[in-house]
């Protein structure tokens, strides 16, 4: 078994013990964040009727323009602040912070306290 196959299997048991906890309702919907190298996502899920209700990623336009790379910490924390600004526009206040198996840690970390400074709570 190769090391790469080895992480995405560890990932993947921490995924599935995190979802076992952390559930989207309508009062407070699931914030999902996905990292690739290259890019990093971020979706606010209400699990009751499996809708995504607000989207950001290094992808979208809006948070795009003001980076100048997609897979570092900077590029985290600008979708951070763009997912909790879409996200107060539609009246969303309290998330539930689920990420998807990844360690808080760099990244994925400066998403979500880049989304709590521009006003979400978890």
């Amino acid at each position: 078994m190769n090391v790469g196959k080895k992480r995405c299997q560890a990932r993947r048991k921490r995924q599935v013990r995190v979802r076992r906890k952390v559930v989207g309702t309508t009062a407070r919907p699931r914030l999902s964040v996905f990292r690739s190298a290259r890019h990093i996502y971020a979706q606010i899920i209400e699990d009751t009727t499996g809708k995504t209700l607000v989207a950001a990623s290094t992808l979208s336009r809006e948070v795009s323009e003001g980076i100048s790379s997609t897979g570092n910490l900077e590029a985290a924390k600008a979708v951070g602040a763009a997912i909790a600004k879409m996200a107060l526009a539609k009246d969303i206040r309290q998330v539930v912070f689920d990420r998807n198996g990844f360690l808080y840690h760099g990244r994925v970390k400066g998403l979500a306290e880049a989304a709590r400074e521009s006003g979400l709570s978890f």
